[in-house]
């Protein structure tokens, strides 16, 4: 089977493509392959070093189905028809594809099946859909800084996934502890602020 990031320059530079992309469209191309193929296609546009915008809500909460269905014992997901039938401009996927092959060529070369129970046995999904679930709801927090480094977890989780690479989705499970202990740390201090923000109000209306 060829390597996903030649699968992905084919399908989306090489061959006569319509000016809409399809969720249906990628579902097909992934074949058996289908959840770590979609986690990383998902989660790859706020993972990058430039995300773009408006990606992460939408995908965060597609990624989170997902990833339920993966913790539920799921080979194959489900998804919603109008969700597949969810179209997205061609020129914008190929801008986030030119920023994200490099990157997925970088992992290919150290993606190999290896500690294959931590991505096939029915705990080690169970772990790896939590993860990903829980980076998914961080992706969907409407707060600076809590959306690139989840993606980047999800990202290298989807692809031990994807290869069976335990190994590479343990990396990415610590880059999802990682990432959690940032979005808390991020949202206790917007909690603080805000409190803190709060009573400076309150004491100057108190003021005589």
């Amino acid at each position: 089977m060829p390597r996903l990031s030649v699968e992905l320059e084919q399908f989306f530079f090489d061959e006569s493509r319509s000016e809409q992309v399809k969720l249906a469209d990628i579902l097909n191309l992934a074949e058996e392959r289908t959840f770590g193929f979609l986690f990383i296609l998902l989660a790859l546009p706020s993972a990058l070093p430039v995300p773009a915008p408006g990606y992460s809500i939408p995908f965060g909460i597609v990624m989170f189905v997902l990833a339920m269905q993966l913790m539920a014992g799921r080979h194959r997901p489900w998804l919603p028809k109008s969700w597949k039938e969810k179209g997205f401009g061609l020129a914008q996927v190929q801008k986030v594809m030119k920023a994200g092959l490099p990157w997925l060529q970088r992992i290919e070369v150290l993606s190999r099946p290896r500690l294959t129970p931590v991505c096939t046995s029915r705990g080690g999904r169970v772990v790896l859909g939590l993860a990903i679930a829980l980076m998914a709801m961080c992706m969907m927090i409407p707060i600076p800084g809590t959306n690139t480094l989840p993606a980047i977890g999800i990202f290298v989780t989807g692809f031990g996934l994807l290869d069976d690479d335990g190994f590479i989705s343990l990396a990415g499970l610590t880059l999802c502890l990682l990432a959690g202990s940032l979005v808390g740390v991020i949202m206790f201090a917007g909690v603080q602020g805000g409190s803190a923000a709060l009573k400076f109000i309150l004491n100057g209306f108190s003021m005589p």
